[in-house]
């Protein structure tokens, strides 16, 4: 049986609202440009920091729209039954399933799992201490041994489960295009997918949008009032 049991003819149905394809953009430009800074090191370190707070406020952007944004960039959508997961592993979906709508059950778990541990990676920036130029602005909110022990984790086993995490993703993508013969990337880019059979799209008119931009300027004031906080005296 097919991966999804739909039938009619394909049309054009929003998926993915335009406040998650720029927040996809966004986070994975600032993560590049995190990661890079970090190697470069000196000066850059500056811009490291600043790349770490744009992801956290991203972060808490795309936590907040799970539940209030487009209907198929909500969290409801990223939960699957065990026997649901089992069925598209092996290729056996009931009338029912539409795992060619939003994350598919693999596809929701790796995006759970990249957001998981881009917070746990910016959590831990928010606390190191390298002990030469670079500190965190929440360092004085804990001990030095904790603040050692977690700069060495976001130095190492953090950086390094990005860098796996973000390879696993390309390397998805890849299968799905050249294995699969199914495209990820146009609908992340315009937001539509061709569907058969009736599917609800997601909201994404001017006021779900408003919402968005209301929700990031939020995110990202709350991320500078969090750090002037934990820099002032």
């Amino acid at each position: 049986m097919n991966e999804t049991a739909s039938t009619g003819a394909p049309r054009a149905v929003r998926v993915w609202d335009l406040p998650t394809r720029l927040f996809h953009g966004a986070l994975a430009l600032c993560v590049v440009a995190a990661v890079i800074s970090a190697k470069i090191g000196g000066n850059a370190m500056v811009w490291h920091l600043r790349l770490g707070y744009a992801v956290l406020a991203l972060l808490v952007f795309r936590l907040l729209w799970g539940f209030v944004g487009g209907r198929w960039s909500r969290f409801t959508h990223f939960f699957y039954s065990p026997a649901a997961f089992w069925r598209y592993l092996r290729g056996q979906a009931l009338p029912g399933d539409r795992f060619d709508v939003g994350h598919s059950p693999l596809g929701a778990l790796a995006a759970l799992a990249m957001l998981s541990w881009l917070a746990l990676q910016v959590g831990s920036g928010l606390i190191a201490d390298d002990e030469i130029a670079t500190v965190g602005p929440l360092v004085r909110l804990v001990s030095g041994e904790t603040s050692l022990s977690w700069t060495a984790f976001h130095k190492h086993w953090g950086q390094w489960g990005v860098l796996l995490l973000v390879g696993l993703h390309l390397a998805a993508i890849a299968f799905y295009t050249l294995v699969k013969r199914r495209a990820l990337l146009p609908a992340m880019w315009h937001g539509d997918k061709p569907l058969s059979g009736e599917m609800p799209p997601s909201q994404d008119g001017a006021a779900s949008r408003l919402l968005a931009l209301l929700l990031m300027l939020g995110c990202g004031y709350g991320v500078y009032r969090l750090v002037l906080w934990g820099l002032g005296p």
